[in-house]
């Protein structure tokens, strides 16, 4: 998977997740645009370790749950890069609690930030990626399709991001540009330390994986890598999972 003279854009990328990401498109050779909301140092250390494997980065702070801030940094990528290869759309968030205490600021800050942005950042994406080969991959989760305590505002939000994931398959797969979604399973990360139940889910994902061993950040960015690569120009509009067969458990 060679992502050399690759331009792209990974949203989240200061760390957990999106950072093990945007250093597995790195050490292929890719230039990458990280995102980042609210710790700059922490972006700004992630783009020094990206440019550590030779190539090109930026660090962009936005809200991706803005309309606003999504122009703004799609701006930025254009004027940096002049094109875009790969899209990641991996930036999340959204109340943990019941759902029946749930508010209406709770269901939309869950959709705005975890499948609006998705939708706003494919249309601004596409004619960036248009005769490129273009790759857009979303992280989703488990939740989507399983029960999760105190998950379900986000749980509904990462469906939205599912089934918009396939509907933009669709409609630019006959401009070239693949889109997917990878589902990962539980990951001991600073988002997870927000769980109320963090302590439940990691002893269930320890108990229930096959290998008997919790997610590392690498392990997902390898597959995502993959969906990025023209080695999956035949996969479209799929959720891969990746959680190390947790979910074979009833």
């Amino acid at each position: 998977m060679d992502f050399r003279d690759k331009y792209s854009l990974v949203t989240g990328g200061s760390r957990g997740i999106g950072k093990a990401i945007a250093l597995e498109l790195a050490s292929r050779g890719a230039n990458v645009a990280i995102n980042f909301f609210s710790n700059r140092a922490a972006a700004e250390k992630a783009r020094k370790e990206i440019e550590a494997f030779g190539v090109r980065s930026i660090a962009l702070r936005a809200n991706v749950g803005n309309p606003d801030h999504i122009s703004k940094m799609f701006r930025a990528v254009e004027d940096e890069f002049g094109a875009l290869d790969i899209l990641v759309s991996n930036a999340a968030s959204g109340a943990l609690k019941p759902t029946m205490e749930l508010e209406v600021k709770d269901w939309e800050r869950s959709m705005d930030i975890n499948a609006r942005a998705l939708l706003l950042m494919a249309q601004r994406a596409a004619p960036l990626m248009e005769g490129r080969g273009g790759k857009i991959v979303s992280v989703t989760s488990m939740g989507s399709t399983r029960y999760i305590p105190m998950y379900g505002a986000v749980g509904a939000s990462k469906a939205a991001l599912e089934t918009i994931t396939r509907y933009l398959a669709m409609e630019l797969g006959k401009k070239g540009i693949n889109v997917n979604a990878v589902a990962a399973g539980v990951i001991d990360t600073d988002s997870l330390k927000m769980f109320p139940n963090r302590e439940d889910l990691l002893a269930d994902a320890r108990s229930f994986t096959p290998k008997g061993r919790l997610a590392e950040p690498a392990d997902v960015a390898r597959v995502v890598a993959l969906l990025c690569s023209e080695e999956a120009d035949w996969i479209c509009g799929q959720v891969i999972v990746a959680d190390g067969g947790h979910s074979l458990h009833a």
